[in-house]
């Protein structure tokens, strides 16, 4: 399958050295499209990003990449989504750190329905493993779809009881989605292209990296409206997953447990700290029914979201703005024009500029 314009170039800056997602979001801010960063002049990019970066922009790079994912994407299942695309999922456009690519193999129309992510240990005990796939089950079966991480104990229990019900189920991964790790959860895997869907930031062949599994945690958060951890110890990966769901103004639930089992710490800490304690899926269900409404409400444009970031209730001067985001002026005004006309800001005597919302 031939891939168009807009998403090779994509493709293509994505794989640029040294240019993080930061200094991506600010060049798509800057020029409006991967096309036109590559149309700009390396004295109008070095206004962006570093002039390391800027020569490797003009320089390009292989289109090994290109080519294997158009290869890929003959598979009616593939899909690549860009950040602002009609399927992209809205809510991950509310954290701190949108992914610009995902990678989906599956049911994309899935990424933007009302989700609950369960999450906990790999070694977890048959209870565990049980309490996850019901609750699971249970909040399938009340339309909300279930996201994890695919991996051993917790996450595949969930998964299969989020396929069992009418919520399905979404496997966000850190590996290339030509790949399935670990590799005992193939059979689930497949399962969850066919009825489901998999997610990865990740590019094709991208190997089980260490690092790359907490990396991928602020996704499965962020899709979801609250987060329930099952079973986990204090050294949980599952704790990470929590915290950022805290981060992001997501509900945390646990799961109390025996206070003589080490999978059981993980869930006495983060009640201590404030999640809820949750006996059956009603209780989660009953907190979750208030903010279903939050996924039907007007999201922001990525670039509203991104200088949200910079913005604060307090006024803020055009100039101080600038410095913050690393945008010109001349950019920065354009933005802060169509976010005034939408009532997301204030303009203020003085040429500053207020969040309103």
């Amino acid at each position: 399958m031939s891939i168009d314009a807009t998403l090779a170039s994509w493709l293509t800056l994505s794989q640029i050295p040294g240019l993080g997602n930061e200094s991506f979001r600010k060049l798509l801010i800057a020029f409006g499209s991967p096309e036109n960063i590559f149309l700009a002049s390396k004295a109008e990019l070095n206004q962006v990003v570093k002039p390391s970066i800027s020569q490797a922009i003009s320089l390009g790079i292989s289109q090994e990449l290109v080519n294997q994912t158009g290869l890929w994407l003959s598979d009616s299942l593939n899909h690549v989504l860009c950040i602002g695309e009609k399927f992209y999922p809205q809510s991950l456009l509310h954290i701190s750190d949108p992914p610009l690519l995902l990678f989906v193999k599956g049911r994309i129309e899935l990424l933007n329905t009302p989700s609950l992510a369960i999450v906990g240990s790999r070694n977890a005990s048959p209870q565990g493993l049980r309490n996850a796939e019901a609750f699971a089950l249970a909040a399938s079966d009340s339309s909300l779809c279930i996201v994890s991480g695919l991996a051993q104990g917790i996450d595949a229990a969930a998964h299969l009881g989020g396929l069992r019900g009418k919520g399905s189920s979404i496997a966000i991964v850190g590996t290339g989605l030509d790949k399935v790790y670990p590799s005992s959860n193939r059979e689930l895997a497949h399962q969850l292209a066919q009825n489901g869907a998999i997610v990865s930031e990740f590019f094709l062949g991208t190997p089980p990296k260490s690092s790359n599994f907490p990396r991928r945690n602020r996704i499965i958060s962020g899709l979801s409206l609250g987060c329930l951890v099952v079973e986990a110890s204090l050294q949980s990966g599952s704790l990470i997953t929590a915290r950022m769901a805290l981060e992001q103004g997501r509900d945390v639930f646990a799961i109390p447990g025996s206070i003589h089992s080490p999978q059981s710490k993980g869930c006495h800490y983060l009640i201590k700290q404030g999640a809820k304690l949750v006996e059956n899926a009603q209780d989660i269900l009953d907190d979750l029914v208030i903010n279903f409404g939050r996924c039907n409400s007007p999201s922001l444009t990525f670039s509203d979201h991104f200088l949200f970031e910079f913005l604060e209730f307090d006024p803020i001067d055009l100039g101080t703005l600038s410095e913050r985001s690393g945008l010109t002026i001349s950019s920065l005004s354009a933005i802060l024009l169509q976010m005034e006309l939408e009532g997301l800001i204030a303009t203020l005597p003085g040429g500053l500029y207020q969040r309103i919302v």
